[in-house]
Order: structure tokens, then C-alpha cells, then sequence
């Protein structure tokens, strides 16, 4: 059990990752989560709505049973094989992240002040919550996929697009960590 809770190191997930690419590609699948969005609105009958959600989403069944693992593979990970709750952060992460207003920061790695109860059902969380939802939303049909299509699949594929993507995926977290968080808290 000490292998499987302890963190891999980058040579044992890396070929993990590549392997599962590879079956992918085996299958003729695309490496993604972002499409089921649309897979799911599809399912909820969003294409009464609009002619872009008209698409058979039984083609897509594969990438639902995917994210339906990502879900199931996050909650045994979270609460069954994570021994340690800490985060060893530099202590001066930790100073700055407390002085914006964060508390309990290396003790969790959702911090309450966004993603807590009262976070939810305030006004000012709320709107961080959807705003940020509909930026991310925007942003992946726009970029074409979702950081986990484009580093893995169009990275791997050598792909100019995805590597322009993910250099902009990295260039907007900069500047929300540096600039619109401490704005907001």
C-alpha cells in the first residue's frame, strides 16, 4: 500500500500517461474532457436549442465512460488514498496566500474561501464561480479542447496549435495568480 499512496515520480506516471495515449490513439479515440460538455448537452437535448449540439452523441460514448473514470478515480485518490492532507508549500507562498485571506493553506488543496459552503452561497462567490465557469467554458471551445487535449494529445502530436494553446493556458493562470486573485481577495 506504500507505493500506491505515496506520489509517483515523473518516470512511473509519465509512461503511464503515454501508454493510455497510446490506446487511444490504438482505438482512434481523442484524448480529452472537454467535448463531453457538449456530449452531455447533447444528451440533455440542447440541440432543440441549437444546430451545434446536433451531433450523435453515441460516437462519444467512449469519452463519457472516461470522464465517468476521471470522477470515480478523483474520489477513491481523495478520500481513500491521500494518508497526508498537508501541502508542504514554501513559507512564502504560505505568508502571501494568508495575508490575501486564505486560511487553513497547507491543509487543504480546496481552499474553503472558494470552493466552501459559504463561498457557494455568497454573492461574491457565486459570481467567481460562474464567471470563472463561463471563461473556462468560452475558452475551451474556443482554444478547440481543454489543457488535458491539448498537452497530452496535441503536444504529443506536435501539434503548432495546441503547443500556442498551451502556452496561453500557462500565460492566463500567470496572470491570475498574480494579478486577479489578490484583486478579488
Amino acid at each position: 500500500m506504500d507505493f500506491i499512496l505515496q506520489p509517483w515520480a515523473w518516470y512511473i506516471g509519465g509512461p503511464l500517461i503515454a501508454i493510455s495515449l497510446l490506446l487511444y490513439f490504438y482505438f482512434g479515440q481523442n484524448f480529452g474532457a472537454s467535448t463531453n460538455f457538449e456530449t452531455l448537452c447533447t444528451i440533455a437535448g440542447a440541440d432543440k436549442f441549437s444546430d451545434y449540439f446536433k451531433k450523435d452523441w453515441k460516437d462519444r460514448d467512449f469519452a463519457l465512460m472516461f470522464v465517468v473514470g476521471l470522477i470515480i478515480g478523483g474520489f477513491i485518490s481523495a478520500y481513500f488514498l491521500t494518508p497526508d492532507k498537508s501541502i508542504d508549500l514554501n513559507p512564502k507562498t504560505v505568508q502571501e496566500l494568508t495575508d490575501l485571506g486564505f486560511t487553513e493553506v497547507t491543509n487543504q488543496y480546496f481552499p474553503d474561501e472558494i470552493f466552501g459552503e459559504e463561498a457557494y452561497f455568497s454573492l461574491k462567490g457565486f459570481l467567481i464561480l460562474i464567471v470563472s465557469g463561463i471563461f473556462i467554458g468560452f475558452g475551451t471551445r474556443y482554444a478547440g479542447g481543454c489543457t488535458s487535449g491539448h498537452a497530452i494529445t496535441g503536444l504529443s502530436n506536435l501539434e503548432i496549435p495546441s503547443l500556442l494553446a498551451v502556452i496561453g493556458f500557462f500565460i492566463g493562470g500567470i496572470i491570475a495568480t498574480w494579478f486577479i486573485i489578490p484583486i478579488l481577495f
